[in-house]
This record gives structure tokens, C-alpha cells and sequence, in this order.
């Protein structure tokens, strides 16, 4: 699944992290659902039937199921002919989300037994189970679909279940519904015919789908509403993009096509045919995350599956066919072979991650995402793992309720970095050879971390998880301190826990990770050094040149000397260092200088160094650094704040006038993005030349002429528009935001919003989110650009105070959307006083299902807080020095 955010235990590697999951009894194992269900979309309920067969592992005396918000009308558990319990024996525990049937008489073990409940169901606006998503149908009325959403644990929400993922069992699913309407699952078809409904009393369809193989409960997928869709032959089975009937299905065309690739690519990569009849991909108009791997019906935001070139930027393209292939990697991993607890979820999500970038790599070699994975990927793993509430990868989950928080940067963006570093230790071919003995291994069946481990070692000839272990069962990673000694040509280098907030405890910092050092000189690199001990001395040919963490595969960060850093500086014009090294080094700078372990000032001369730098993944991680730093002092004086702009003008106003900002056919992939990135970036900054041109664009687009915003430049100028015009600006973009064509184009619109900065228009884009206008998925976009000012910082903190009644309504706990938008509006913030402020609102509030999230502003606020104490002086006096004051 493509996610959102959460933060520190750690954890022995010797523990069983097992023994305190609250999971049902192992009484009774589920092998066959036969599920039917009926919608019914005038009242929003549906009617379900579902009759599981059971294997009775022990002799039982009652049986236990998930099922949350089900209304359950009759059950029956029979055994051979005969009936042993009925509807009287129920027993709900809302605290564990089961239902506990009592039996009259006892099963003995190795019996079978079938359990058959009738249930009315609520066809939800949460996102969650089995719920309806809405869209405008051709003649301006409203439209709804049933689709549904499993992961982790609303399985239960859509019907009594054995949910959790080892329960693996085989399904059979028949929908009920208007004969208008598409029916779907994750199988083909078997049959439909007509019946009498017990809804309408009219005639409907039963469209009964073929057997599923063993599978979990999260992956299931059924789907009924008004659909078009499009169908490739491309691959040995068919293909298909659905969408909604308001939809242009041919935007569907881009993600179909590179499907029935990605999906041939794994076949053979993975030396293992995908198992599935089809392969449907479907649009839906509401969706809290960005998509979901159900087998062989993969549901999307529609932004991540739809895409129409002509007015979409290259960005959008880049993330549309990184999530496609996540999402097809999972059939595999995942699906094929499924994780037996959440707390394995990162061997679900860390492997599609790394996946999707390895194969996007293969198929867009031009697009070169390995360099941009450094300043994406790495980037947020290294920002979230580097405060104290962060968490293992691996980390022990006990309750359905916790599950949601660990689909964050550390299991996605840790977890498939993790795996980068491994794959470079033992080679990509050697990596993937254990990746085949694994799924051959473990098809259709339940692992955990070490099973993996175990055939990479089988591959490898290598003790893996010795290696790898701390890794993933540790919080953290550390900081590699290198000093030198000229006289014996050697490093001495000492490994710490990294804290942002720079105050790491001794407690804290008694993991000693096995850090790949990845040594690159003039000779090469060396990809056999690692440091495993606290610290240890290593000899060079000489101290001229070196570097370590060669292209950044490693997770950690390097503090050089001054002297070391200046050299390093001179060396990234010369050539020697990759586009990673150079991205990676001033990313390094940026988060130790925010940290306390060098001079502020001296990120300022580093990045002063870098104006003639080419590379577009280098100018990402500049940008990002002055982004930073300037967040951190949005609350300081004037005075401070101009001259970081300043600085920021004149850092980047050459580079952004050299590319220019007219686009021609023949621009690639990343210059496309370049100059987007660099126009933006040097307008913000009040480049005038940039800002008349945004406005010129501007006023062209709004007099009628749709071509006169190039996709690329489209969310600048209107941020450049908002934040130096006024009323007239805003009612565009608002337009735009409401009623542009596309779900790219609207969203870019409203993630603009919020940068006007008039009291009056800062009320209207708060208005927004609550209203008719947003749908729940996309409650996030109008607040975002509020964080980019104080004056809307602080009306976002008293919006989300004022509204926190029904944000909590709205956004219920079971939903990741909820910790999204309690760090929207929290995060920004920068001083002690604010983060009481802010611990004061929530004392005695339940925090449950965004503590982490909340945890982590509070973090972020005491470490940019500290960051200000100590470097401010250094700051102003290297901006009076260069002039910036």
C-alpha cells in the first residue's frame, strides 16, 4: 500500500514478540469463506451472507471471529449433520472487536466444522471495510460505488472474519447488484444469473467470481458501481484500468500499458508467474491512502492511477509509475508471501518501496531515480528515524489499534533503504537469487524478517542476519565522527546514536550498528570496510582524497572536519564525487548543523560553494536545506528572515534564469522538473523578473488562455500569485481548486490555497476543508500551503482546536489521515512556548491513533527550538559578512 506516518521503542532481538499480540484463539483455523453481499445504495447498509468452513485444530467449546460495527441477524455452527450452536450464543467484546459463538456441545479436534452467519452491514464514509465512494454522474447528480478497503484490520468491518494475516484461507465471493452496474473481485468471473433481490424486490444480478487461492483477509476486494474501463493483451493474462463514468478512461491508458510491462518484468525477475486470472486496476474517488495491492484488484487515488499528459507535470508522471509498480511488486511480496504479523509489515512495504525503484530504473533509465532516491527516499527514513519517538522497523505491535501508526517513512522508506544496503553488500544478482528461493519457499504462505534473512544467506553464503538484525530490531541509526591523522595516513572513526534534538542519553546510544562504509578514493571504492565496533582506525594510500558512504546507500551520517568538508567541496567540482555524494554530503551538513554538531555558518559557505552545480538531485537537496533553515527562523525577527532570502536569491537566481522557464518538446524528464523546481524556488525568494512572469502566465491563463501555465510550473505560479497579489488571484486558483478538469490539476490548485497570507482569504481557504467542497481524502490540501507563513501557521493551530470535535469525527483514529493533519498543524511551529501550548490542548484528549504523530512535532518544535538558541549569532554574523544584512 502507498501511505502516510508514527514513533521509540526498542526492542531485544531475542524476544518473542509474539507472546503479547492480542490475537483470536487457535481452536479453529478458517480454510473456505463463501461470501455474498447485496448493496443497498438508498440507505447505505448492504445485506451479507457469509458460511465459512473450518478445520478444528482443538477440542472446542466456543468459537471467536473478528467483527467490528456488524449487525448480525442468525448464526449456525453445524458439525457433520449436526446443529451445535445457534444466534442465542453470541458474546461481542468491543475492546478486542470479536464476536465469541458458545457451543452446545463440544468439536473434537480433527473435526470439520462450518459456521454460517446472515449480518446487515453499513456501507461507511470512513474509507474503511466496505464503503461508499461518490462521484458526479454526467447529468450533475451524485453517484456512489461500493469499493472497500482491508489493510490493516477492516476485513472485520465488511464481514465476521478470521481477521489477521496468517489466517490465510480460500474465498468465494458473489455480488449482488443493478444489472447497470460492474461488478468486481480479486478472481474472474464463474457465473451470474438473475434473482429476486431481498433489497428492491426487483430483479438484480448475482455475479458469482472463481475460488481465490489461500490468502489473507486484508486483501480482499469487491467493487460495485458504474465503470468504464480500458483492457490490454500485453501480458499472458488480461489487463484492465476501470474508472468511474465521469472520468476520461483514455488518462487510465499511461499506468495500463506500463502494468502489463511491470508485470511481465516480475514474472521473470522473480522467476514466478503471477497467479492470478486478470490483473484489474481501478480508480476510486475517495481513498484514504494512495493506493491498496488487493490481489488482482488494485484500488487507487485517482491521481495515482490516472494521468493526462497534456496537463500533468513530469513529477505526477514519476509518482504514477512508482506507485504502479509498488503496488504490482506486492502481488508477489505480499500477496504470494504475506507477512504472519504487522510487525513484518515492512517486508511487505520496505520491499515494494525498493521495487518500484529498482524497476522504474530498468524501464526509464533517463528519469535516473537512483539519484533521486538519495533526496526522497533516504531523505525522510534519515528525518523521522533522527528523533527520539521514532521506532524499530520491526516493531512489536500488540492491538488492531496500534497497526496503522507503522505505516510511516521507517517501514517504508527505512525499510526498502535497509534493503539498498543490503542488496549493494551482496550484489543485486546475488540479492535477487535469495529474493526467488524465498517466494518459491513460502508461496501462498506466512513469514517473518528471518525467513528472509535465511535465503539471502542460503544465496549469499553470507551470515545476513547477523548482519542485518540491529537494523531492523533497532531504533535509530548512528552519526560516524571522522578525524584524521596525517602522519599514519589513517581515519579514526567513532560511531554514535544521531538525535536531532542533539541531547542522545547514554542509555540511548548502546547499539552498535554494523555501518557499511562504502570508502570511496581515487582507487574506487571499497565495499568491504565496515565499522561494527564503537570505533576503530583505518589505513589509507594517502589523505588527499577520500569520501565515505559512497552514493549514499548507507544509513547514517558522516561529520567531517571543517577542513575535511572544504576539501570535500573542492572535490565535487572536480568531479570526483557521484551525484549522490554530493547530494549526500550537504544533506549530512544540513541535518548535523541543524543538530548542533557544526556551525550553521558552516552549511551557508557549503552551499555558497555549490552555484554552478549541474545536477538537478543536488539543487532538490539545496533547496531542501534553505527550506529548512528558513522554517526553523519563520518566527525570528525581520530583519534575520530578509537576509535569508536574500541569500536564498542569490544562491539560486542564475542557475533558475540559465534554465529558463519556456519548455520545449525536446526537454527530458528531469529538466522538465529542474526548471520547474529553480523557477519556484527563486520566486519565492522574489526573484522580480520570476514574479512578473508568474503573473504574466497568471493573467493569460485567467483571461482564457488554458495553455499559458506550463504543467511543470503550474503549482508556482500560483503559489507566487497567491502570496504577492490578492483577492482577484485568489478567486482563480479557487475556481481552479473547485472545478478544473482534472483530479491533478484541482489538487494542485488547492494544495495552493494557503499561501495567500490576507487574514480574510486565510479564513476562506480554513473554510474549506470541513466543507462540501473537499472530499475526506483530500482534507490535507487546502491547510498545506498555510505552513508556508506564520500568520497562517497560527490560524491552522486555532482552526484545528476550534474544529477538533469534528476533525476527530471525521477522521476517527482508525484512519492515518487524522495524525496527517494533527502534524500539518502542529509541526511548523518552532518554540517551547508553542509545544506547551500544544501538549496543553491535548492533556486529558485521547490520543489514541496519532500519539506518535503528535509525539514527533513535539520533537521537531524542541529541536528547531534548540537550533535557534544556539546558532543564531553564527547566523547573523555570516549573513552580515556576506552582506545579506
Amino acid at each position: 500500500m502507498c501511505r502516510h506516518q508514527y514513533g521509540s521503542e526498542d526492542i531485544n532481538s531475542s524476544m518473542d514478540i509474539t507472546q503479547a499480540r492480542e490475537v483470536l484463539p487457535k481452536n479453529v483455523k478458517p480454510v473456505h469463506y463463501d461470501l455474498t453481499l447485496e448493496p443497498n445504495f438508498e440507505n447505505f447498509t448492504y445485506e451479507g451472507k457469509v458460511v465459512i468452513d473450518l478445520d478444528v485444530v482443538e477440542d472446542t467449546t466456543s468459537i471467536s471471529l473478528n467483527t467490528i460495527d456488524l449487525k448480525i441477524h442468525s448464526t449456525q455452527v453445524t458439525s457433520g449433520d449436526q446443529v451445535i450452536a445457534s444466534s442465542s450464543e453470541l458474546q461481542y467484546d468491543e475492546d478486542t472487536q470479536t464476536t465469541k459463538i458458545s457451543l452446545s456441545d463440544t468439536i473434537r479436534a480433527g473435526s470439520k466444522a462450518k459456521l454460517t452467519h446472515t449480518f446487515t452491514g453499513i456501507l461507511n464514509d470512513n474509507m474503511t471495510g466496505f464503503y461508499r465512494s461518490s462521484f458526479k454522474a454526467q447529468d450533475g447528480s451524485t453517484t456512489y460505488l461500493a469499493t472497500t478497503q482491508m489493510e490493516p484490520t477492516d476485513a472485520r468491518r465488511a464481514f465476521p472474519c478470521f481477521d489477521e494475516p496468517a489466517l490465510k484461507a480460500e474465498f468465494t465471493i458473489t455480488l449482488i447488484a443493478d444489472k447497470k452496474m460492474t461488478c468486481l473481485s480479486n478472481m474472474d468471473v464463474a457465473s451470474e444469473k438473475e434473482l429476486d433481490s431481498k433489497i428492491t424486490g426487483g430483479r438484480r444480478k448475482a455475479v458469482t467470481f472463481n475460488k481465490t487461492p489461500l490468502m489473507s483477509t486484508y486483501l480482499l476486494a469487491f467493487i460495485v458501481g458504474e465503470l468504464n474501463y480500458i483492457e490490454t493483451n500485453n501480458f499472458r493474462v488480461p489487463v484492465r484500468v476501470y474508472a468511474p463514468t465521469d472520468r476520461d478512461i483514455e488518462h487510465g491508458r499511461f499506468s495500463l500499458e506500463l502494468a502489463a510491462r511491470t508485470l511481465d518484468f516480475y514474472e521473470k525477475k522473480f522467476d514466478s508467474k503471477f497467479p492470478l486470472p486478470k490483473m484489474d486496476m481501478i480508480a476510486i474517488p475517495d481513498f484514504s491512502a494512495g493506493a491498496m495491492e488487493n490481489w488482482g484488484l488494485v484500488t487507487y487515488r485517482v491521481v495515482d492511477l490516472l494521468i493526462d499528459e497534456k496537463v500533468s507535470g513530469a513529477s505526477t508522471k514519476q509518482r504514477v509509475a512508482e506507485t504502479v509498480q509498488h503496488e504490482l511488486a506486492h502481488q508477489w511480496f505480499g500477496n504470494l508471501v504475506t507477512m504472519d504479523f504487522w510487525d513484518g509489515l515492512w517486508l511487505n512495504e520496505g520491499f515494494a518501496t525498493w521495487m518500484s525503484w529498482y524497476s522504474c530504473d530498468v524501464f526509464y533509465p533517463e528519469w535516473k531515480v537512483w539519484e533521486g532516491y538519495m533526496t526522497d527516499n533516504l531523505a525522510s527514513a534519515l528525518s523521522l528515524d533522527s528523533l527520539r519517538s521514532s521506532h524499530p522497523i520491526e516493531v512489536p505491535v500488540k492491538r488492531a489499534d496500534e497497526i496503522n501508526q507503522i505505516f510511516d517513512a521507517i517501514s517504508y522508506s527505512k525499510g526498502s533503504s535497509v534493503l539498498r544496503m543490503i542488496s549493494k553488500y551482496l550484489g543485486e544478482d546475488v540479492f535477487m537469487e535469495g529474493v526467488r528461493h524465498y517466494l518459491k519457499k513460502h508461496a501462498y504462505g506466512n513469514t517473518q524478517t528471518g525467513d528472509l534473512w535465511a535465503a539471502l544467506s542460503n544465496a549469499s553464503g553470507k551470515d545476513v542476519e547477523k548482519v542485518m538484525d540491529i537494523w531492523t530490531k533497532k531504533v535509530g541509526f548512528p552519526v560516524v565522527t571522522v578525524t584524521e591523522d596525517a602522519n599514519t595516513s589513517s581515519i579514526h572513526l567513532k560511531q554514535n546514536r544521531f538525535l536531532r534534538t542533539a541531547d542522545v542519553k547514554p542509555e540511548e546510544d548502546e547499539t552498535l550498528f554494523p555501518v557499511f562504509l562504502g570508502l570511496r578514493t581515487k582507487e574506487g571504492v571499497n565495499e568491504d570496510l565496515a565499522l561494527s565496533t564503537r570505533e576503530a582506525d583505518f589505513k589509507l594510500k594517502d589523505l588527499d582524497f577520500f569520501k565515505l558512504n559512497a552514493d549514499h546507500s548507507g544509513i547514517y551520517r558522516t561529520l567531517y572536519t571543517a577542513e575535511r568538508l572544504r576539501k570535500l567541496g573542492i572535490a565535487a567540482k572536480d568531479g570526483l564525487l557521484s551525484v549522490e555524494d554530493r547530494a549526500g554530503m550537504i544533506s549530512d551538513a544540513g541535518a548535523l548543523a541543524a543538530s548542533g554538531y557544526q556551525k550553521t555558518s558552516g552549511i551557508l559557505s557549503l552551499l555558497e560553494s555549490f552555484k554552478s552545480e549541474p545536477a538537478f538531485v543536488v539543487w532538490q537537496e539545496i533547496t531542501a536545506r534553505i527550506s529548512v533553515l528558513r522554517s526553523a527562523w519563520i518566527f525570528e525577527e525581520e530583519e534575520v528572515k530578509n537576509a535569508l532570502k536574500k541569500f536564498q536569491l542569490d544562491l539560486t537566481k542564475d542557475k533558475a534564469h540559465e534554465l529558463g522557464w519556456e519548455y520545449k518538446d525536446t526537454d527530458g524528464h528531469i529538466e522538465q522538473q529542474f526548471k520547474g523546481m529553480m523557477f519556484g524556488t527563486a520566486g519565492v525568494a522574489k526573484d522580480e523578473t520570476i514574479v512578473k512572469a508568474a503573473f504574466d502566465m497568471f493573467n493569460k491563463f485567467k483571461n482564457g488562455d488554458s495553455s499559458a501555465i506550463h504543467p511543470n510550473l503550474r503549482g508556482s505560479v500560483y503559489a507566487l500569485v497567491l502570496s504577492n497579489g490578492g483577492k482577484d488571484e485568489y478567486e482563480v486558483v479557487l475556481n481552479e481548486a473547485l472545478n478544473a478538469n482534472t483530479s491533478d490539476e484541482r489538487n494542485t490548485a488547492m494544495r495552493a490555497l494557503g499561501r495567500a497570507k490576507n487574514p480574510e482569504l486565510i479564513k476562506r481557504t480554513l473554510d474549506l476543508p470541513l466543507s462540501e467542497h473537499v472530499k475526506g481524502q483530500d482534507i490535507y490540501l487546502p491547510i498545506s500551503g498555510l505552513r508556508t507563513h506564520p500568520e497562517g501557521i497560527k490560524a491552522l493551530w486555532s482552526w484545528m482546536k476550534d474544529n477538533w470535535a469534528e476533525l476527530e469525527k471525521r477522521l476517527f483514529p482508525g484512519l492515518t489521515m487524522l495524525s496527517s493533519v494533527v502534524s500539518i498543524c502542529t509541526s511548523s511551529f518552532t518554540h517551547e512556548e508553542h509545544m506547551k501550548d500544544i501538549e496543553k490542548f491535548f492533556a486529558g484528549k485521547s490520543t489514541k491513533g496519532f500519539d506518535r504523530a503528535l509525539a514527533q512535532s513535539c520533537d521537531a518544535i524542541r529541536a528547531k527550538s534548540a537550533w535557534i538558541k544556539r546558532d543564531s549569532e553564527d547566523i547573523k554574523t555570516w549573513l552580515k559578512e556576506h552582506r545579506y544584512m
